[in-house]
């Protein structure tokens, strides 16, 4: 009986202790010899990345203009798009909308450091159209996906 308790013990004992490093990290030589990690200048990668994520569906229209660029995805039956500054920093006024045609345009707009929106809206074989500004440029689509 004593032999099965310990078996017992040393079982539970291993997952607790993995759970222990994976919250505290490791430790000792193998954390000094570790390489240090580089983050990627926000005016190289960031703008396409959050813009990726932040709307599903594939790229339908990219509208450049000044201080940034307006973009528009298409997933299923909906639109979306979202504005994305052309270099992120200091908060600025923003804004993106999506109208479908017959309906009421879906509108993000404030302060914000480096997109606003995404916005969305139901677009089966309706023709949408979107507007986006960073600062005082600006740039639209007129309709489109008809």
């Amino acid at each position: 009986m004593g032999e099965a308790v310990r078996a017992v013990r040393g079982l539970l004992a291993l997952p607790l202790l993995g759970a222990l490093v994976l919250v505290l990290g490791p430790t000792g030589p193998a954390q000094a010899a570790a390489p240090a990690t580089t983050a990627v200048p926000a005016t190289t990668a960031a703008p396409a990345v959050f813009a990726a994520s932040a709307c599903a569906g594939r790229l339908v229209k990219t509208v450049k203009f000044a201080t940034g660029s307006l973009r528009v995805y298409k997933s299923g039956d909906y639109a979306c798009a979202v504005t994305v500054a052309k270099k992120p920093g200091a908060r600025r006024a923003m804004r993106v909308s999506v109208q479908p045609r017959g309906g009421r345009a879906v509108v993000d707009s404030g302060k914000f450091t480096t997109l606003a929106g995404p916005v969305r809206v139901h677009a089966l074989n309706r023709c949408v159209r979107t507007s986006g500004s960073v600062g005082n440029s600006s740039g639209s689509t007129g309709w489109i996906m008809c």
